[in-house]
């Protein structure tokens, strides 16, 4: 196993890229976990050139908006919006951790699904109207999503179910790659984008470390669909958060 073998699985798992995954096995994908980060950077570059020429063209913000969180669901596969549905689903049900998985299993959009994705989708297309002339935020917001992979996956967070992606690559991240994706994105942030990006950044961290642990507690663990989940709440969490401390006060 190489280092490209990580980062090309990376790619072609968590977008539509034709990049071939020449190994899937186990540390590989565990591997593959610790590039995201760089693969949610190349996700936010096409959002980024969607926003900018929708931008140019004339297109209303709001639409402009839109129209790229669409780009974005497309690069995707629409994977991460599906864990987000399908974990609000999960912690929105009664019962035992057995029975909010078998809820996310299910594969159908309850009520709590359809009022996530619609405020989430449109948290998302509503910040990027307000950043049409700062379009490579949006780079940023898709690595910092990609990041919240590393965190739930970080040493100690366990799967919830014996199977599937969240078994595969739960507590694979040791403490100290977290920690430097996080510092990485931190001070990227703040050179890069200024101390609104950079508070982004920590709020993010923040909200996904209380996500694990209510995810841990409903769960026992995290899920591939619980990844999803944090991926689209800190990516809209930097969005959000730049998107109002950039508008004026009037």
């Amino acid at each position: 196993m190489t280092v490209l073998d990580g980062l090309r699985l990376a790619v072609s798992w968590l977008s539509v890229l034709p990049v071939p995954a020449q190994r899937v096995d186990d540390p590989t994908c565990r591997q593959a976990i610790s590039f995201a980060p760089l693969v949610g950077a190349l996700v936010g570059a096409f959002g980024a050139a969607a926003l900018w020429a929708l931008t140019a063209l004339g297109a209303p913000p709001l639409l402009a908006g839109l129209l790229t969180v669409g780009v974005l669901v497309l690069v995707t596969r629409g994977m991460h919006v599906d864990g987000l549905a399908d974990t609000v689903d999960g912690l929105g049900c009664y019962g035992p951790p057995e029975r909010a998985l078998t809820v996310m299993r299910d594969g159908g959009a309850g009520p709590f699904a359809v009022v996530a994705l619609i405020l989430v989708l449109g948290v998302q297309a509503a910040s990027l109207a307000e950043l049409v002339h700062a379009p490579l935020t949006l780079v940023l917001a898709c690595a910092v999503g990609r990041a919240g992979f590393v965190l739930c996956c970080r040493t100690g967070v366990p799967a919830a179910r014996p199977e599937g992606m969240g078994a595969l690559v739960a507590g694979s991240q040791p403490t100290w790659l977290v920690t430097a994706w996080w510092l990485a994105l931190l001070a990227v942030a703040g050179v890069g984008f200024g101390w609104q990006a950079a508070l982004a950044v920590v709020l993010a961290a923040a909200l996904l470390l209380a996500f694990t642990w209510h995810t841990r507690r409903r769960f026992g663990g995290i899920t591939g669909d619980v990844l999803g989940a944090a991926s689209e709440l800190a990516t809209t969490t930097v969005l959000a958060t730049t998107a109002v401390l950039a508008t004026p006060i009037a």
